[in-house]
């Protein structure tokens, strides 16, 4: 057997995950696993009558972990286990979903089948980030989709100086700026008019949010700089900035503070059922190909 232990995770906002959780359970027993239960998901869900583990024990004991929920519940959870390199999978249970890729209504028969080993796995990279004040780290975080400089709510623009490896790229104003991964290439950054990227691609992107210069575009660069963010000034006295590393946020952002972001060490396995496809997942969640056939066109 490829996965001996296996945790489930839920999102713990969802109401009536009880029941899918559950049976995800009883397919597992079935096929000879031991289930954990995250700690959070089990005080959430009322499922007690597994074994509770937090993230630390789960790290430590599972060979798997089945994430349920939104492309949120996996990111914090691949945040949570990069460092125990446990592989995940998600089984969607929100909205768009895509890292989380496996819908519901089929998910115990796709977990039975990844279970017998017909699966794929594959390495997603993560960002390390960290907000830095006259030579003092003060905040520090991972992030598997994106780390986001912006403006306050009422705040005007920011200004913010650019640099790859200590080399100059840009000083510009804009509303914010967005640092992703492949991974994120599908989230944020998209809104934002940034490039889906491949995520076999070992790239970083960096995209503007609402620049004064039009000319200021999405860029793609490799993945073994380091950029810096450093702001230079914040449009208003009362402005105020802030860093996000996907969901965990800084709030206290001042003229001076930089920005660094890199590659982390550690990388987040995904587990597919086998015949997965990015394209097909992008074709799916994005409508792609849905246009009339020739045959519906009016003549």
């Amino acid at each position: 057997m490829h996965f001996k232990t296996v945790a489930l995770i839920g999102r713990h906002q969802d109401s009536g995950l009880d029941a899918p959780l559950r049976k995800l359970a009883g397919t597992l027993q079935a096929a000879g696993c031991k289930v954990l239960i995250e700690a959070d998901t089990a005080r959430n869900t009322g499922i007690t009558e597994h074994p509770i583990a937090d993230y630390q024990a789960i790290g430590e004991q599972a060979d798997l972990a089945v994430v349920m929920g939104g492309d949120g519940t996996m990111l914090g959870a691949a945040r949570q286990l990069a460092c125990s390199r446990v592989p995940l999978i998600g089984i969607n249970h929100g909205r768009l979903g895509f890292i989380t890729d496996i819908p519901l209504h089929t998910a115990n028969d796709a977990l039975a089948s990844v279970i017998k080993g017909n699966y794929e796995s594959e390495e997603r990279v993560l960002l390390e980030g960290r907000v830095v004040r006259e030579g003092k780290t003060m905040f520090s975080g991972l992030a598997l989709n994106d780390v986001v400089l912006n403006r306050a709510g009422r705040g005007g623009m920011i200004e913010v100086r650019v640099e790859l490896d200590g080399a100059f790229m840009y000083s510009q104003r804009a509303d914010g700026l967005i640092v992703a991964t492949p991974t994120g290439s599908t989230a944020y950054s998209l809104s934002a008019n940034g490039p889906i990227v491949h995520p076999n691609l070992n790239a970083i992107l960096l995209v503007p949010v609402a620049p004064q210069t039009l000319s200021n575009r999405p860029i793609v660069l490799p993945g073994t700089g380091t950029l810096s963010l450093t702001i230079t000034a914040l449009g208003r006295v009362e402005s105020g900035a802030s860093v996000h590393f996907d969901m965990q946020t800084w709030s206290d952002c001042q003229p001076g503070d930089c920005i660094d972001v890199r590659r982390a060490q550690h990388t987040v396995r995904f587990i597919h059922p086998t015949g997965y496809s990015f394209f097909s997942t992008l074709r799916r969640k994005l409508y792609w190909n849905h246009m009339p056939q020739l045959s519906d066109e009016v003549e």
